[in-house]
Formats: structure tokens, sequence, C-alpha cells
């Protein structure tokens, strides 16, 4: 894994870390594809319980593509005639994003400062945030005269509904953490300094609890924000026959009725 990208597994939880502090975290190619690639290792990983995504520094959790970079790319694609520098979003920040919320265990991210375009999709493609008094939150993108990427136009109007993401989408700014967590951007809101020790606490929670069921319902929740009453019915009633044949469906019952807490093993 570059270092630009750090990963790290212990006790069923990854950890990854966006680690570009002196650039804001701004993701450059190698950022990208390590990100893409830690990402994408973490959902195959059986042994990865839940995922923690965060930041190094205390600026920025990301404030998406690198523009240095990025203008040099466009100048070239100019010069030669090609259009290879808007592949980025097909080559990398559309499988990061698709991992993030399609990988059945759960991901919390803990944003720690600036989270601005792709940042701010990666955040929104998390569970679960846990988000710094100090962060603040932008979509950014019509401000240098794009479009959504990184899910924004997915994941934005269902926490905030179509009207606001529209605001944020049309007229770009800095949305303060406070903001954020009254509009149910933020799930939990903390000190700056108690940022990093919260974020793991909820993850390394999640990373013990029973997989399979935070797998369905994770699914459940994506397939009913597009389906029928009916169909997502007929969809809990798959999921929850599959939770109910776990392990941890058995050792929680086992549990509850010996009044102990239960220790999942997250199959």
């Amino acid at each position: 894994m570059a270092d630009s990208v750090l990963y790290e597994v212990t006790d069923g939880l990854a950890t990854i870390t966006i680690n570009r502090p002196d650039a804001m975290n701004a993701m450059n190619t190698e950022a990208k594809v390590a990100l893409r690639d830690a990402v994408q290792a973490a959902a195959g990983d059986a042994a990865v319980r839940a995922v923690l995504l965060t930041a190094a520094g205390d600026r920025a959790f990301c404030v998406g593509q690198d523009l240095k970079e990025h203008i040099g790319n466009l100048a070239s694609d100019r010069e030669h005639g090609t259009t290879l520098t808007m592949s980025t979003v097909s080559e990398h920040y559309n499988p990061i994003v698709r991992a993030l919320t399609e990988m059945p265990k759960p991901v919390v991210a803990g944003v720690n400062g600036v989270a601005a375009g792709a940042g701010f999709g990666f955040a929104l493609a998390a569970d679960f945030r846990v988000v710094a008094d100090t962060a603040s939150f932008n979509t950014s993108f019509a401000g240098v005269a794009l479009t959504a990427d990184s899910g924004v136009s997915w994941t934005l109007p269902r926490l905030i509904g179509a009207s606001r993401a529209g605001d944020l989408l049309l007229f770009p700014r800095s949305l303060k953490a406070q903001e954020a967590y009254d509009l149910g951007i933020a799930n939990r809101l903390v000190p700056a300094e108690s940022l990093a020790a919260e974020a793991e606490s909820v993850a390394r929670a999640l990373a013990a609890g029973p997989t399979v069921a935070y797998a369905a319902l994770k699914e459940s929740l994506a397939y009913g924000a597009a389906h029928s009453l009916a169909d997502s019915l007929a969809h809990e009633d798959v999921l929850q026959t599959r939770a109910g044949a776990s392990e941890d469906h058995g050792i929680a019952v086992k549990a509850f009725l010996a009044k102990q807490p239960p220790r999942y093993l997250g199959r």
C-alpha cells in the first residue's frame, strides 16, 4: 500500500487512513489507487468485520481531487485531444464508493476536518459518521464547474432530502459541523480532541458485533430506498432467514436467556 494511504487490520477492524496531510488529504492518482485498493481489500477480507475510514492531520478529512495534478492532466488532454483526465471517476471514485457502500460490513468515517467534493462523497458513503466539532463539509463541484461524483447525487438526497441537496450542490458553501449534525449528515458530533478515540470506539464496537446482521441491515436499507413496500417486505424475509441461520443469532439468544453479554463470532 502506498504511503499516501495507510492500511492496518487489528481485531477485526480495518483502519484506512488517507495520509497526505500537507495537501489537505487531496486525492492525487497515487492516493486514489491506494484508497481504492485498500477499501476493496477490506471488503474482500473475511477477517475484517468493520472498517474505519479516517485521515491524517487535523485540518482536512479529504478535500477531493488534487487540483494541482488535475490541471496538468487537463493540459495534457488538450494537447493530445484526449479525455483521459475524467476517467478517474470510473477508474477510482466509483469503485471506492461502491466498495464502501456495498461491502457486507459496517463502515465508520472519522471526519477530522474539511470534507469537500469527493472527500464529502467518501464520508457520505460510510454507514456512520463521527465528526469533529471543527470539521466542515462542502459539495464544491459547481465551484469548479463540475457536476457531482463519488456518489453524492445518490447519498446526499437520501440523508437530507432532494431540495436541500440541490441547494448545496447548486450553491456550494461550507457546512459547519453543527449544521451537518442538525441536518443528519453527522451521526455523532464530538470535540476535535476526542475524534480519533471516539471514531475508533464506534468502529471497534461494530467490529465486535453480529457481522451477518449488519450486512443484512446495510443491504435492506439500500434495497428499501429503491423498491416498493411489498418488494422490501419480501426482501426482508430473505435477509431475516439468512440472519436467523447465523451462528451469531444463536449466540445472542443463548446469551439473552443466560443474562450474559454475547460474544459474537461474526458468522
